[in-house]
């Protein structure tokens, strides 16, 4: 267990440093300990980069949700980020899961969660995630084309039966970027509602009496930092469960509202209020139902970044210093192969020197990854000290999620690990890739 020095202090809310873990504290020497173990010391025994995980965050996010809607149920989108000790923590406290592939479905029941109270998704799901999915009983799958409608059906088999779920299109732009909006008539998810594929679906899955339709999903996108997308689609997703009910009698228990809940990746930037979010939807959908005529439904949500993104830090060394022109480029030991999203999506982060303190001023340089890319960027134009130089520990905060999740085998520099710090002690969750196991998948001589 880690012993830190006596000077010590927590930060407050108000610190740079508000987008850190909520355990983070300063340390002398310019270091920082995330669940009381100081970064450099986490960087020293497993090395760099490495990802950074504060199970205590992770867990009391999770208990937040559970709070501001304890009448719902929440499942943890296991694409943000997925091990076993995550599948643990999440069951633990209390939530569901959703899960994209075979793969994440099986990794979560193999490490005891129960799949009846896992969701799977996908909008073209392969013969292998269905078959998984009905050989170990999961919850309920999310139907997202007609054509899934009768694959399940043959799958589920005359005396079977399979819960339902159809993910409907709103119509409602929502979402950070283009490339994560899920809600618009434009993009590969769903069905509509306003061309009346939505309701086709609906009445195909009515006439298979081995599939039981549950409900409604509705997922718009993802990092919305605005509860009114939200209320707009309670009131489109709750028109059609009125229609559905005068046109074929049929009471629908269930909504899914998905998740995309944004978080703030640096100081300043605006983030979700889940616990406005919360009272709002119940007000909207219970004022929605009555005004219908229909009983309020049991409401899902599925935040997946919102848990695990705050609680991750990534951690790099710097390799080189180079000043070109008028730009200062700072490569550090890893880069789009462990983060793709500031390539696909321009997010900016906010690295920070950690491990000795600096006097030197600020100047602004571009952080880049060590990939043959020009494109491999980690934080682009952001305030570093001005002396630093090779061998400097950088950390990056909010990389809990979609980085180890999204990570690639570019170049073969191997995918980085997982630790988790808690308590004052770190251990590894999710151990470096190897050369050995990069090679060992080539079986080409």
């Amino acid at each position: 267990m880690t012993t830190l020095p006596e000077t010590t202090a927590p930060l407050t809310t108000d610190d740079d440093l508000s987008v850190w873990p909520a355990s983070t504290t300063r340390l002398t020497g310019g270091d920082l300990a995330v669940g009381a173990v100081p970064l450099t010391e986490v960087a020293e025994r497993f090395g760099t980069p490495a990802y950074v995980l504060d199970e205590g965050e992770v867990r009391d996010r999770c208990r937040t949700y559970r709070q501001v809607f304890p009448d719902g149920e929440v499942l943890y989108a296991a694409k943000a980020f997925l091990c076993r000790a995550m599948v643990h923590w999440v069951r633990e406290e209390g939530l569901g899961l959703d899960v994209c592939s075979a793969g994440e479905l099986e990794l979560a029941v193999t490490t005891g969660f129960p799949p009846e109270r896992i969701v799977l998704h996908g909008n073209a799901k392969s013969p292998r995630d269905l078959d998984t999915a009905l050989r170990l009983g999961v919850g309920r799958i999310v139907i997202d084309s007609a054509s899934e409608i009768a694959r399940i059906a043959a799958l589920v088999g005359p005396h079977g039966h399979q819960k339902v779920l159809v993910r409907v299109v709103p119509g409602i732009v929502a979402g950070g970027h283009e490339k994560i909006r899920t809600g618009t008539e434009d993009q590969k998810f769903g069905l509509s509602i306003a061309d009346g594929s939505a309701q086709h679906a609906i009445v195909r899955i009515l006439d298979q009496p081995q599939l039981e339709l549950v409900g409604l999903h509705c997922h718009l996108g993802s990092q919305i930092t605005s509860v009114k997308p939200y209320l707009a689609a309670v009131r489109r997703v709750v028109g059609l469960m009125s229609r559905l009910h005068k046109q074929h009698s049929i009471t629908l228990p269930e909504i899914d509202l998905g998740g995309g809940h944004g978080i703030a990746y640096r100081p300043g930037e605006d983030a979700l209020d889940i616990t406005t979010l919360a009272r709002r939807i119940r007000a909207e959908l219970a004022g929605g139902c009555q005004a219908a005529g229909i009983p309020v439904p049991r409401l899902t949500i599925e935040p997946g970044r919102a848990i695990a993104g705050p609680a991750g830090v990534a951690l790099y060394r710097v390799l080189v210093v180079k000043h070109t022109g008028s730009h200062t480029f700072v490569a550090v030991d890893g880069g789009m192969s462990d983060n793709p999203r500031p390539a696909l999506y321009g997010v900016r982060y906010a690295p920070r020197l950690v491990g000795r303190r600096s006097l030197a001023g600020p100047e602004t340089v571009t952080v880049v990854g060590r990939h043959c890319e020009a494109g491999d960027v980690v934080a682009a134009d952001v305030p570093l000290p001005g002396d630093i130089r090779p061998g400097d520990l950088l950390a990056v905060p909010v990389a809990g999620a979609y980085h180890l999740s999204m990570a690639s085998g570019y170049n073969l520099v191997g995918r980085p690990p997982v630790v988790a710090v808690a308590d004052g002690r770190a251990r590894l969750l999710v151990r470096r890739e190897s050369l050995a196991d990069l090679s060992g998948r080539d079986i080409g001589l």
